[in-house]
């Protein structure tokens, strides 16, 4: 498989809790303005395209388009139709892919969701974060309920699936407040619900707020008692946990998201985007021997393949500064800020952290192959198999689940206690 993640890094505002890569100014130089975005993620497009092509990867049509943000719905709804246009030229697209991309519910009407449906979007993704006015004004949220309900509306009209995203432990927000918006989301009629725990970095402003003493600090146990709310209200109204924080109903599961769960490649595109490849073959060619951007960033457009020497897995990272983002691409050079080789170690790392949060569950016989191909890296580490017998203990003490077919699924205290359950699985392995 093979997904694309388009990052739009503009905002109206920036609300309080945010720590993510965004910006209000309308131009950032360099081309990387509202008006010219789709423009230069387009020629950012070609580009990756190209390197991919001189470093022997053919990806097949894309499955899943997302784009995230920021606020995607910012720009013209043409703007995003033009670039997941551009996406089924240079890559094509899957007849069944999923296209997905975030909304601010202020930022789009019945009007625009048509349009989107028109450009081959399929799913549009709210960000709801709360049903109640106060708690919406504590994350500096501008939209009210009935944006959301209005959005939900237009995009089901359209027949777009929708898709809506709670935040929980917000500073004053009670358990009454999260039930009234967990069964506010409910009763839109979504298929697909999120809910995350309010995360607080110390550089934003919720962050300072706390530091100061003038916003309570979000509490664990409060967090974990809405956590257990929420799963239980989802599963009566029929949503299933798939993931730790996302809950649908079956068939309506986010396939992009289960990507990245599942360790595909996806390519990421715009300012701060990260990109994942599986295997890579590094060519050796003065311009490729080394697939870590030069000093200054971007890596050059034309490195060619040569003799192929190396093959293995890659993470890279868009140049986060949008001008220096857009300088990189009108150098035409690909806009990476660095990139890393993935080890087979750290591949099983993230098959393990990856696969226990999944009702999937973590496939312990491919968990074992991969032990047995790191173990033969040429950094082999103490690696040890994971028996079923070494498991008991989880089970016994209601953390996991394991099936037959020997897939390790997390319970609901599991998925509470998720980093515990993975640090045990490192120990077992000895990662």
């Amino acid at each position: 498989m093979f997904e694309v993640y388009i990052h739009v890094p503009f905002c109206l505002r920036r609300c309080g809790y945010c720590d993510f890569n965004t910006y209000t100014a309308t131009d950032l130089g360099a081309g990387a303005s509202r008006g010219n975005y789709a423009n230069m993620v387009i020629r950012e497009m070609k580009l990756t395209k190209q390197w991919q092509l001189d470093h022997g990867i053919a990806e097949p049509p894309v499955s899943t388009v997302f784009f995230g943000g920021g606020t995607p719905t910012i720009l013209a709804a043409r703007d995003l139709a033009a670039m997941l246009d551009a996406i089924r030229k240079i890559w094509g697209i899957a007849p069944d892919a999923e296209i997905t991309t975030e909304a601010n519910p202020d930022t789009v009407n019945e009007y625009y969701i048509n349009e989107l449906a028109a450009g081959g979007f399929t799913r549009v993704s709210f960000g709801m974060q709360s049903a109640v006015p106060h708690v919406l004004k504590t994350l500096d949220r501008t939209h009210t309920p009935a944006n959301v309900a209005a959005g939900v509306n237009a995009a089901n009209k359209a027949g777009l699936r929708s898709s809506v995203d709670l935040i929980y432990g917000a500073p004053g927000e009670s358990l009454d407040d999260w039930r009234t918006s967990v069964t506010t989301a409910i009763d839109l009629g979504v298929n697909h619900i999120s809910a995350y725990a309010l995360t607080v970095e110390p550089t934003t402003k919720m962050g300072r707020q706390i530091a100061a003493g003038t916003l309570p600090k979000p509490n664990d146990d409060d967090e974990a008692a809405k956590y257990e709310i929420a799963d239980d209200l989802f599963a009566a109204a029929g949503l299933e946990w798939y993931e730790v924080s996302n809950w649908a109903r079956p068939g309506y599961e986010s396939q992009h998201n289960l990507g990245y769960w599942r360790n595909v490649d996806w390519a990421g595109l715009g300012p701060g985007a990260h990109s994942h490849y599986n295997a890579v073959t590094e060519a050796d060619h003065p311009q490729s021997a080394s697939l870590t951007a030069p000093a200054g960033g971007g890596c050059p457009a034309d490195a060619g393949l040569g003799v192929v020497s190396v093959s293995h897995g890659l993470r890279s990272w868009d140049i986060a500064h949008p001008r220096l983002w857009g300088t990189a691409i009108n150098e035409n050079r690909v806009p990476w800020a660095d990139s890393e080789t993935i080890t087979p170690e750290e591949n099983l790392e993230e098959l393990i952290m990856l696969g226990l949060r999944l009702h999937e569950g973590l496939d312990l016989d491919r968990i074992n192959r991969a032990i047995n191909d790191a173990g033969m890296s040429s950094t082999p580490q103490t690696l040890r198999n994971v028996s079923l017998d070494q498991l008991a203990p989880m089970v016994s003490e209601g953390l996991i689940t394991v099936s037959d077919n020997h897939r390790v699924v997390p319970t609901r205290r599991g998925r509470l206690l998720n980093d515990s359950v993975i640090e045990q699985f490192f120990d077992f392995v000895g990662v």
